[in-house]
C-alpha cells in the first residue's frame, strides 16, 4: 500500500469511508443479478460491511485489509455469517490470496495507488484472482466534479482503461458518486470488468 498509516485512521476515528451501510452501487449491480452468487473476495474491506452484506445474500467472502484493527472490528461483527464471511490482514499488492474467486469487490482500493504501473499490477493480480467468467467491480475517485482538497483520489477514464485493460476486459465504466454523508458527494467511477477470454488487441493505428 501506499505510504500511509491507514490502522491510524481507525484508531482515530477518521473513516469517512466506512458509513456502515452497503454502498449503494454494489447494492444495485447484486440485486440487479449482474453478479451471481458464489466466492467473493473483498480487497480494502474495512470493518467488514459489505463483505457481510455479499454473505447475507448467499456469497462465500473474503474480506482483506491492511489495518489489523480494522479486521478486528470486522471480525466482532460476525455471527450467523460466521460460516460465509471471514477475514484476514493481507496487503493485496505484496501477498494475494490464494485460490480462485468469482467476484472481487473494491470500494477505493484500486484508486488510493499513485502510480500508473502500481495500478496496473493491482488489476493483473485481480485478473491472476479470478475464476473463468469471473467479474471484478471496483469503485474509484473520479476527475469530474469541482476542486476539493479532501476526499477520494481522482483518477481518470484514461488512467483506469490503461491500467485494467491490458489484464481485463472492461464492461461498464460510468459516472457515479460516493454514498458518503456530505452536501456535495464526491464524483467517482463503477467500473466492471471480466477475466479476457482472448488477449487485448492493439489499438488500431491510422
Amino acid at each position: 500500500m501506499p505510504d500511509h498509516d491507514w490502522n491510524a485512521h481507525y484508531a482515530s476515528g477518521f473513516t469517512p469511508w466506512d458509513s456502515d451501510e452497503p454502498d449503494p452501487a454494489l447494492v444495485a449491480t447484486v440485486e440487479a443479478g449482474t453478479i451471481p452468487a458464489g466466492r467473493a473476495l473483498e480487497v480494502g474491506c474495512g470493518t467488514g460491511t459489505n463483505a457481510l452484506w455479499l454473505a447475507a445474500r448467499g456469497f462465500d467472502v473474503l474480506g482483506v485489509d491492511v489495518s489489523p484493527l480494522a479486521i478486528d472490528r470486522a471480525r466482532a461483527k460476525l455471527s450467523g455469517a460466521a460460516n460465509a464471511c471471514r477475514f484476514e490482514v493481507l496487503d493485496f499488492l505484496e501477498d494475494p490470496p490464494e485460490g480462485v474467486f468469482d467476484f472481487v469487490f473494491d470500494r477505493g482500493c484500486f484508486h488510493v495507488f499513485d502510480a500508473p504501473e502500481v495500478r496496473a499490477r493491482f488489476a493483473a493480480l485481480v485478473a491472476g484472482v479470478l475464476a473463468p467468467g469471473g467479474l471484478w467491480l471496483s469503485l474509484i475517485g473520479s476527475t469530474e466534479g469541482p476542486p476539493r482538497d479532501t476526499g477520494p483520489p481522482r483518477r481518470s477514464a484514461r488512467e483506469i482503461a490503461s491500467a485494467v485493460e491490458p489484464a481485463l476486459e472492461i464492461l461498464e465504466l460510468r459516472a457515479i458518486h460516493f454514498d458518503l454523508d456530505v452536501e456535495m458527494p464526491p464524483a467517482a467511477w463503477l467500473c466492471l470488468s471480466r477475466v479476457r477470454a482472448v488477449p487485448v488487441q492493439p489499438s488500431t493505428g491510422s
